[in-house]
This record gives C-alpha cells, sequence and structure tokens, in this order.
C-alpha cells in the first residue's frame, strides 16, 4: 500500500516558500521508523519470487542451447556429424518464451482485476509449471520443447505484470522504490542460480544435462504457490471490490498501526476518494488507456518505451547468448564465465534498491544510460578492432578477451543499478489504479515484444556484423537519455493517488524533481485540462539528492 503525502517531502528537497504556495502546502507529519516497515518488506520479498522464476529461466536457456546432448536431441546434424542449432531454431526456442509472455501479460493478467492479484499470480505460476512439464518430457522433437517455452512464458508474463503491481499496491511510498525493485533482485538471483546449476550439470552425458534445471523450474514454482497461501490481498484491490474493512485490516496490520492511526485514515481516505472517481467514470475500457484522464495516453507512451528500451539497452544480448559470445573470444569454460557477470548483476542490484529511492527514476535512468553507452562504444571498439588481430575467428588474442569480460561486467554493473529495477519501479507506480492492470499490461507487452526482437535476430546480426552490432546498443542507450530527459516525469516519494495530482499539474518532466504534491488528494481535478507550466524560470532540480 503506499503511505498518505504527509511524508513526501521527508525524501525530497525541500521546496522554497513560493514553490510551496504554488503547488500545494507543506506536509509536516515525521517519517516512521524503519522498523514498521519490517513485515511490508518481507511480503514484498516473498512476492519477487515470482521475478527469481523469470530470472532462472533466462540463466538456464543460455547454457541449455551448447549443451552437447541438448544439440544432439533438438538440434540438427552438418554432413560431419556435428550436432548444431540453426539461427533460426535457436532464434526460436530462446525468443519464443518472450512471445508466450506478452500474451500472458496482455491477457491472463486481466484476472488480477477480476479475480484478485493473489489469484492472478497463482493461475500463472500454474500455466508456467504446464509449460515445464512439456518442456521435460520432451525426448528429441523440438517444435515440443518450443510449445512449452511458449507456454511457460505466459505464466511468467502473467506474473510479471501481476507481482511489481501487488507489490506497489501494499509498499508504503517512502519505500515503494527499493521494495518493487527487490522484483529485479529476484530476476537477477534467478539468472545467477541458473548460470550455476547449467554449470554443474553441462558435463553430465544424458538428457539430464538440462532436464535437472528445467525439473528445478518446477520446484521454484510450487515454492511461490505455496507461500502465496499467506499472503494478504492488495488492499487496493480490496477497496475497488468494496472490500473496505477488510482493507484497513490489511493495511493496519502490514503497518502496525491501530485503525485510527492517522496515516491509516488518511490512506484510506485518499484510496476511497480515487476509486470513487473512477467509478463514477464508469467501466474502464481498454480505450481509456489512450484516451483517459489525468493524461493517461501520455503515461502509456511512457511506460511502453521505458520497459521496450529496458530490452533495448543491451542487456540481454549478454544474458541470453552470454554462454556463445565468450566462447567465441576464447574462454575455455564459457559457463564459468557467464557466472562471474552473473554474480556482478545479483550484487549490483543491491545498489540499485538503494539508487532508485536515493536518487530518484529520472537520474538513476538518465545516468545509467550514459554508463551503458560509454560501456558498449568501447566493448564493440576492442571487439570489431583488436580481438582477432589475424582476422581468424580461431586466433582471437586472449588478453583482449579478458578486457572485453571486464567491460561486460562494468555495463552490467550500470545496468542492474539503473534500468533493471527501475524501469519496473516506474511503470508499476505510473498508472491510475482504474488502467493499471491494462497499462502495466500493454508495457510490459512492449518489453516481451522487443526482447522477442532480440532474442530471435541476435544470431543472424552478430553473423552478419560481429561486434559491430554493440554500436546498435550503444545508440539506443543514446536514444534512452533523450526519451528520458524530455517525457519522463519524477515519481519518487509520491503516493499512488499523488501521482494523478503530477500529470494534472502540466509540470514539464524536467522540472518534475521539484514538484510537491497537495496534502490532500482531489480526483474531481483529473478531468481538467492540464496547465502550461506556469514556471520557466522554476529550480531546475536535475542534480542528485
Amino acid at each position: 500500500m503506499s503511505e498518505p503525502d504527509n511524508n513526501s517531502l521527508s525524501i525530497k528537497e525541500q521546496p522554497s516558500d513560493d514553490e510551496a504556495s504554488s503547488h500545494g502546502p507543506k506536509p509536516v507529519t515525521a517519517k516512521p521508523p524503519l522498523s514498521s516497515y519490517f513485515l511490508v518488506s518481507m511480503l514484498c520479498m516473498f512476492a519477487a519470487m515470482g521475478g527469481f522464476i523469470f530470472g532462472y529461466d533466462t540463466g538456464t536457456i543460455s547454457g541449455y542451447v551448447n549443451m552437447p546432448v541438448f544439440l544432439e536431441k533438438l538440434g540438427s546434424t552438418d554432413a560431419n556429424g556435428v550436432h548444431y542449432l540453426s539461427k533460426v531454431r535457436s532464434g526460436l526456442l530462446i525468443g519464443i518464451f518472450s512471445i508466450g509472455a506478452c500474451i500472458g501479460g496482455i491477457f491472463l493478467s486481466r484476472l488480477g482485476d477480476m479475480y484478485g492479484r493473489k489469484i492472478g499470480v497463482w493461475v500463472g505460476t500454474g500455466v508456467y509449471i504446464v509449460g515445464v512439464l512439456i518442456q521435460v518430457t520432451t525426448y528429441n522433437a523440438w517444435y515440443q520443447f518450443l510449445i512449452g517455452r511458449l507456454i511457460g512464458g505466459m505464466g511468467v508474463g502473467t506474473i510479471a505484470v501481476l507481482v511489481p503491481m501487488f507489490q506497489s499496491e501494499v509498499a508504503p511510498q517512502e519505500i515503494r522504490g527499493t521494495l518493487v525493485s527487490s522484483y529485479q533482485l529476484m530476476i537477477t538471483l534467478g539468472i545467477f542460480i541458473g548460470y550455476i546449476v547449467c554449470y554443474a550439470t553441462n558435463t553430465r552425458p544424458d538428457a539430464t544435462s538440462y532436464k535437472i534445471p528445467l525439473s528445478l523450474g518446477f520446484v521454484w514454482s510450487v515454492i511461490l504457490i505455496v507461500g502465496l497461501i499467506f499472503l494478504p490481498e492488495s488492499p487496493r484491490y480490496l477497496m475497488s471490490k468494496d472490500r473496505n474493512e477488510e482493507a484497513q485490516k490489511i493495511m493496519c496490520w502490514i503497518n502496525r498501526r491501530d485503525p485510527n492511526d492517522p496515516l491509516i485514515v488518511e490512506t484510506v481516505a485518499n484510496v476511497a476518494a480515487a476509486i470513487e472517481h473512477e467509478r463514477n467514470a464508469g467501466k474502464a475500457k481498454w480505450t481509456e488507456v489512450i484516451t483517459g484522464k489525468p493524461r493517461v495516453g501520455y503515461r502509456l507512451m511512457v511506460g511502453v518505451m521505458v520497459l521496450a528500451l529496458q530490452q533495448l539497452v543491451g542487456a540481454n544480448y549478454f544474458f541470453y547468448f552470454g554462454t556463445t559470445i565468450f566462447k567465441g573470444i576464447g574462454m575455455n569454460n564459457s559457463y564459468l564465465a557467464s557466472i562471474i557477470f552473473g554474480a556482478v548483476n545479483f550484487g549490483s542490484t543491491f545498489f540499485g534498491l538503494y539508487f532508485v529511492e536515493r536518487f530518484g527514476r529520472r537520474n538513476v535512468l538518465l545516468y545509467g544510460a550514459a554508463g551503458m553507452f560509454i560501456f558498449f562504444v568501447i566493448y564493440a571498439s576492442m571487439g570489431a578492432k583488436a580481438l582477432y588481430p589475424n582476422g581468424s575467428d580461431n586466433d582471437a588474442n586472449v588478453q583482449v578477451g579478458k578486457a572485453m569480460i571486464f567491460v561486460t561486467c562494468g555495463y552490467i554493473f550500470c545496468f542492474a543499478t539503473t534500468w533493471a529495477p527501475c524501469a519496473f519501479v516506474l511503470v508499476s507506480e505510473l498508472f491510475p489504479i482504474r488502467t493499471r492492470s491494462k497499462g502495466m499490461s500493454l508495457g510490459l507487452g512492449a518489453n516481451w515484444l522487443a526482447n522477442f526482437l532480440l532474442s530471435f535476430f541476435t544470431p543472424f546480426i552478430t553473423g552478419a556484423i560481429h561486434f559491430y552490432y554493440g554500436f546498435v546498443f550503444a545508440g539506443c542507450n543514446l536514444f534512452a537519455i533523450v526519451f528520458v530527459y524530455f517525457f519522463v516525469h519524477e515519481t519518487k516519494g509520491l503516493s499512488l493517488e499523488q501521482i494523478d495530482q503530477l500529470f494534472v499539474s502540466g509540470v514539464m518532466p524536467w522540472r518534475s524533481s521539484g514538484w510537491v504534491a497537495p496534502a490532500i488528494v482531489d480526483p474531481s481535478t483529473y478531468n481538467e485540462e492540464a496547465p502550461k507550466d506556469t514556471h520557466p524560470n522554476a529550480i531546475h532540480d536535475e542534480h542528485i539528492v
């Protein structure tokens, strides 16, 4: 859940008197002690187990496609008796998961609005289990394995929409960014564990080399299904279904406060006012994600672009094809190299949990894209100009190869501390509750579609231009900097209801870091035309605070 706005300035710079008077009264309530966040933190961390399932699948598929037994069972055989995966088959086996996730994210995630966030996650996890079982029972029919990955992706896509949504609706606004980022933390842990499992099994002489890692996906899913029994439903969802008393009890339990506590009273009042306004507008339609107020179409554009760019900045180039890439630059054990940057990815995400709340969403995205741009330029330059001094793919400069791994780790650090967690955080809090499920599903649909295009076409592109491909990702990062600066508003420290007011205010994105929310949310202003920025000389609050 989100706490009322009377704490919103406790993690923001205090505005001047002129700014405060123009935007709303200055809240004064003290920030709650950190100990009061322990229970809600544990709830959100466990819900993030859904991210672990996604990450584990990502970490293992890059290992499967290079295992000798997997190639023998599901690949083709050339004239010399060598087993291999064609570029089309490799791209499909990796990328079809994203197509399934796109379908599940857009359609199955609607169960979260119909029956609750918990039931939606349960269904998504069950669908993923079906997909795993189909893959495990595959003998040598690669299309059966493909169908299993498609179905598994549908389950993960459902989870990917509903878990961050649940977290954003339960988490207090002061630490919402950190708690929603825990979803990305668990993704990185899943990737890391997936690399380790594949490293441990890749030398096995039979199909257990890839079926053991596959079967563990079933274990992680059962853990999530059982654990969900003990998690409460989202209070915001309950209030949208007129279960106000139940929602209030959950708010009190999560925050360890009495029903008459001012924080609980004000939060319930703000959520109830927002829901009442949405009801007066009638049942939400899909067209409202474009035409809805306040500025929902603009917010959809931002959400779609940010989540698409999270893929296009290039991280999955390494996550999906890391084993193949490192083999190509002379690493004797490419599985071990994957473990190295998997560990960097996981460890760096802890910094991301801090950065996203300390420095704000805009700064994290801007500086992250700048860092990734620099590392990709270095990586691509080294690979294209120095890795093969004699022009032969079989004569790699080992020292340059090691340096490229170091540069890759630098890139992974930038991604894991910025775009990896922050993109999910931003989009999870971007939409009003009326269109949140639809907006998030479309945003994540764009994410999965970009994921598929990247995973399917990468084998063809790298085969044609090799390491020059890195310059393409560098260009995507440069575009990301421009887009974030001109279009992404700062949402740090605001309740989900106050974010609606942010878009009503008409403040420009590059000045939004200094915007101060009104003490009481007034949904009646949502249909007003957003005014032009009336403070062209306002303090430019883009520095790190």
